[in-house]
């Protein structure tokens, strides 16, 4: 057993405009690392598109169905100031929620040990009835609501290490104790929350705010000495990982210092952690990452830890 990768071509179609830095060439970068000769032996799968039913566990069902009516025949549609609708959207925003979905699947079937899901658009700020920062539809919320609702799980987990803070995975998850969310991310920053006093239900909201300027230390010693110890008290039968690569050094959109080095070292830490807790069980999605050559090296470590669970 060994790392699934889940993707379509789908997720180039979705055209946010010109000098949009969530362009379809974020996934072309990720597709020519995968084709590199250590990662050109990973199983791909093809990404299903999210059912209504699927997606409105975690959004609201009218504001479901609103976005899908309002994908354009042509031209281009705001949800909001940075978020946009193109004819090609539709596909694009279904498998990438559908991608979560089929990779909690596979890993809790025992087909692999672990799945990575090379998507587009992100979806962690994206709150049960609002688009924001670039994302529809939460796709890693989706995919925690399908584990426990289609597999029985009750205690689900996700980890955000993305440079803006996930306020709408954290949104869905605040209030059920039996969900967990950790994130570290630059502040101040978008979206402006993810202060350290947000707390949850039964602190199951975990933030570790980083101030601009920060680098591998802050970040290492957050996850060492917060995050993998709540983690383990929490105790989750699936780890969901929200893995965005903006917090890298290179990154255009934010100030933070990590390297390739810190992303491969914070997946073996979670996988570790994994393979004590939940039987191994992890599933990671793309999120940001808006530098090329950031994106590609980190998604390539992140992704050399996956394979060596």
């Amino acid at each position: 057993m060994t790392t699934l990768i889940f993707t379509h071509h789908d997720c180039l179609a979705h055209d946010t405009g010109p000098g949009h830095p969530e362009a379809p060439d974020r996934l072309a970068v990720v597709w020519q690392v995968l084709d590199r000769p250590e990662f050109r032996e990973l199983e791909r799968r093809s990404a299903p598109e999210a059912d209504v039913e699927q997606l409105s566990r975690v959004h609201d069902r009218q504001y479901v169905e609103a976005v899908l009516a309002a994908v354009p025949d042509e031209g281009y549609r705001r949800l909001d100031g940075d978020t946009l609708l193109s004819p090609g959207s539709r596909g694009a925003i279904l498998r990438a929620a559908g991608s979560v979905c089929a990779a909690v699947d596979a890993v809790l079937a025992g087909e692999a040990t672990n799945a990575f899901c090379a998507v587009r658009p992100c979806g962690h700020h994206a709150e049960p009835a609002r688009a924001m920062g670039f994302c529809v539809f939460n796709n890693i919320a989706v995919g925690a609501e399908h584990a426990r609702k289609t597999h029985g799980l009750k205690r689900v987990a996700v980890v955000d290490f993305d440079v803006h803070h996930g306020n709408g995975t954290q949104a869905m998850f605040a209030d059920d104790p039996d969900l967990f969310f950790a994130s570290t991310h630059q502040s101040p920053l978008y979206p402006g929350t993810g202060n350290s006093w947000e707390r949850g239900v039964d602190g199951n909201i975990l933030n570790l705010p980083l101030e601009p300027y920060s680098g591998s230390v802050e970040f290492r010693q957050a996850v060492e000495r917060a995050i993998l110890p709540a983690l383990e008290a929490f105790h989750p039968e699936l780890l969901l990982i929200s893995a965005g690569f903006d917090a890298h050094k290179r990154d255009p959109l934010a100030q933070l210092g990590l390297t390739n080095e810190d992303f491969e070292w914070v997946t073996r830490k979670l996988v570790d952690l994994a393979d004590r807790v939940c039987g191994g069980r992890v599933v990671s999605a793309l999120e940001g990452g808006y530098d090329a050559t950031g994106l590609a090296e980190g998604c390539a470590a992140h992704l050399k830890a996956l394979m060596r669970a």
